[in-house]
């Protein structure tokens, strides 16, 4: 299972480009309210509302592929103030589980500490919070370092999805999926 985290203030295209992206390779892909009031409807950033598949508290580590981490304000903001969401991620991490935050959502990562000495990147306004945390900064789209992918934001969000589709399936199926929606071609 892959579950995608939204708070109130994610950024839309970054979280359901992903969910998109990998039903559309066949992976299980799961959306999980991290809203505040506990609801499983959860508004974006630009005031697109979402009704999530599950909520938080009912998340376990069982047969996990990813744990996914979009950006947007005060989404990531939101995402960082969560202990359970915090906890699980430590978990994951250390269960060498694949991590995979895009625009703000890598400063996340780097508060727990997971990203030192690790090659990241974010949206730019993100990172100093990576640098001081030991990141190794990168321009990249789409950056992979161990269980941990990292990408920029908005307009990165499909490279962002077919790395984890690569990722977790394979090259090929990554290509015929680009192919397929026409990405880049």
């Amino acid at each position: 299972m892959n579950y995608v985290f939204l708070a109130d203030g994610f950024e839309e295209i970054e979280a359901l480009t992903v969910v998109d992206i990998l039903r559309r390779a066949d992976l299980p892909c799961t959306t999980v309210s991290v809203a505040e009031d506990g609801s499983e409807y959860v508004r974006g950033s630009h005031n697109i509302t979402v009704r999530a598949d599950t909520d938080l508290d009912k998340i376990t580590l069982d047969n996990v592929s990813s744990l996914i981490l979009p950006g947007g304000m005060p989404g990531t903001a939101n995402l960082m103030k969560t202990p359970a969401l915090n906890d699980l991620l430590l978990k994951a991490n250390a269960e060498n589980i694949r991590l995979a935050a895009i625009c703000a959502a890598p400063s996340i990562l780097a508060e727990l500490n997971l990203l030192d000495n690790i090659n990241s990147t974010c949206y730019p306004t993100s990172e100093d919070k990576l640098k001081k945390a030991g990141a190794i900064i990168s321009h990249a789209e789409v950056v992979t370092d161990g269980n941990i992918t990292t990408s920029r934001g908005m307009g990165t969000a499909i490279a962002f999805a077919l790395e984890l589709v690569r990722l977790l399936i394979d090259e090929q199926t990554a290509k015929e999926l680009e192919s397929k929606i026409v990405y880049r071609q």
